[in-house]
């Protein structure tokens, strides 16, 4: 980023000293072309983000294409965003997997793991789609082994049991839902 910004001012420089300086328009020929460049190399360079400050504390595996179906049984992102929030809020570490087909489902064409981070304002990194044919089950299972994790889900995973017997364990997998309006998860209390 220095370094385009050193090039415009040296240029502009250049610029006024061939407008202002007797004998030096030649000098017109280099420093024009050169601020124009350095310009273009400032407009073309991402805008500084903002850093994001790197969560801590446990993780907690979001089963996306479970969850987005919770409050309307149809798919809606409304529902991972409150499990999201809430799950922030008690401090934990939320990362979402998503089927394939999700952005289908929601907007009727696919929607790769940076849109599904934007719209639920989640860094990149915490946002998977699986790729066509494979059964993202398996994935969050092995994910949640592989952070020690728990899952969100009200899927029971009966199919992946053996391999994941862990899933059987009370408190693996958080239950929740909608009851008369608001969200409830199976979440243990926190200590007082």
């Amino acid at each position: 980023m220095r370094a385009p910004v050193i090039l415009l001012l040296i240029s502009c420089l250049g610029v006024v000293a061939a407008f202002a300086v007797p004998g030096w328009s030649d000098l017109l020929l280099l420093a024009g072309p050169m601020a124009v460049a350095a310009a273009i190399l400032l407009l073309q360079q991402p805008r500084a983000q903002k850093p994001q400050a790197q969560p801590s504390g446990p993780p907690v595996i979001l089963d996306g294409s479970n969850v987005m179906y919770w409050k309307t049984q149809t798919p809606d992102l409304a529902p991972v965003r409150e499990v999201i929030a809430t799950l922030q809020a008690q401090g934990l570490v939320p990362a979402v997997i998503f089927d394939a087909n999700a952005g289908h489902l929601l907007q009727g064409a696919y929607w790769h793991h940076r849109d599904f981070a934007v719209a639920l304002d989640l860094p990149e990194s915490h946002v998977m789609v699986v790729d066509k044919g494979t059964p993202a089950d398996s994935l969050i299972l092995q994910a949640a082994r592989d952070q020690g994790a728990r899952i969100v889900t009200n899927d029971r995973y009966r199919d992946w049991l053996d391999r994941f017997p862990e899933a059987r364990k009370p408190g693996h997998l958080i239950r929740g839902g909608y009851r008369k309006g608001p969200l409830w998860l199976d979440l243990p209390k926190p200590q007082a």
